[in-house]
């Protein structure tokens, strides 16, 4: 499956649809104003709400939480002793599956892997838009809803660091 993203260069809010590769749009990322912690919900194409993601607002590392429903699903955080590129962890709820997400993220150049197996790539290369990157997931049996979730923390949490 392969998405499109146009970054916003200009406006008010973080809301951008995500597009399949036939121009259908097909996910809002919905960005919250006004509130205490960094909020966002991910919709589909008829505006019902598939994913909640919020900052956690009590943790040593900047961390995002991943829900479905008023269920967890997922926490991203920066890995630890990462300095090279930018590198993230993320837990599932189940405890025991972790995805590494790699690469330059503000450039929109990184990879999300699940034990060394490649699950989705996020690339702006052969674009002719600058403010415009895809997502391609490489895995038919992975969730395209999770897995843009985390694009979205990953890449929100790498400009918030960026900004400090």
């Amino acid at each position: 499956m392969r998405f499109l993203v146009r970054d916003r260069i200009l406006g008010i809010g973080d809301d951008y649809w995500i597009e399949d590769d036939r121009g259908n749009k097909v996910f809002l990322v919905d960005g919250k104003a006004m509130r205490l912690r960094d909020t966002f919900e991910l919709k589909d194409a008829q505006g019902h709400v598939l994913i909640d993601i919020h900052k956690k607002m009590l943790a040593l590392r900047d961390t995002m939480v991943i829900e479905r429903g008023d269920e967890p699903l997922a926490t991203v955080r920066r890995k630890r002793l990462s300095l090279l590129r930018n590198h993230y962890r993320v837990s599932l709820a189940d405890g025991s599956t972790e995805l590494d997400v790699s690469g330059r993220i503000l450039d929109r150049e990184c990879a999300v892997e699940y034990d060394g197996a490649l699950l989705a790539v996020i690339s702006r290369r052969l674009l002719t838009h600058r403010d415009t990157y895809r997502g391609d997931i490489v895995r038919d049996d992975a969730d395209p809803a999770l897995l843009i979730a985390v694009a979205v923390c990953v890449i929100h949490l790498a400009e918030k660091e960026r900004e400090e």
